[in-house]
């Protein structure tokens, strides 16, 4: 869809979605059962290891690693996410940007999850690149999105879908991480019927 929107403008108009409807969101999330995708991406670490949460959301997934014995740190730009987040996963949830993020070679593990769908794809890079920056090497990172070919506007929220192609392009301008797997899934709420990308990578130095 084409726009005359600026970064900044997809950022507030996003941002706006959840600090609005951050009680909605956290309701429809928070208990959708994520145990398939979980054990995909934690086989790949070893117990007990640092876990990056990028854009936590409701916390459901951060409360989720912490409970299985990983060290969790969790990130989201929203104000009002990030209290409920906190409050619901017991971890220690700060408010930030992907490329606000300034850590390096600090996490075994990155858990972006329906999150950097939200960065429109010129944007993507720099955001990718401050969290790889942020992955140890050989560190393996998940991340997910809509499954498509454009970037789009929907309710008050941006979207950038992926789907193999694009997101090999996007790859090779960000370096220095391989694909180890990707698959697609359905929408594991029950009243949704969409199409997921999902990836595991890995940080090759």
């Amino acid at each position: 869809m084409a726009t005359n929107y600026s970064w900044s403008d997809y950022f507030l108009m996003t941002i706006d979605f959840y600090q609005n409807e951050a009680d909605s969101f956290f309701a429809d999330t928070v208990d959708v059962d994520m145990s398939a995708l979980y054990s995909k991406f934690l086989s790949r670490l070893p117990s007990g290891t640092a876990i990056l949460d990028a854009g936590c959301g409701s916390g459901r997934d951060s409360k989720a690693f912490k409970s299985l014995g990983y060290e969790v740190t969790a990130i989201d730009a929203s104000s009002e996410m990030v209290r409920r987040a906190a409050e619901h996963s017991g971890v220690d949830v700060r408010q930030s940007t992907f490329d606000e993020v300034t850590e390096i070679e600090a996490f075994d593990g990155i858990w972006a999850c329906a999150s950097l769908l939200h960065v429109p794809f010129e944007q993507l890079p720099d955001s990718m690149i401050a969290l790889r920056n942020a992955l140890k090497a050989g560190g393996i990172w998940y991340l997910s999105f809509k499954y498509g070919s454009g970037d789009r506007e929907k309710d008050g929220r941006h979207f950038t879908d992926m789907n193999e192609d694009r997101f090999k392009s996007l790859l090779d301008t960000v370096g220095e991480l391989d694909v180890l797997e990707s698959w697609v899934t359905m929408d594991a709420r029950p009243d949704r019927n969409e199409q997921w990308l999902n990836l595991l990578l890995r940080r090759t130095v």
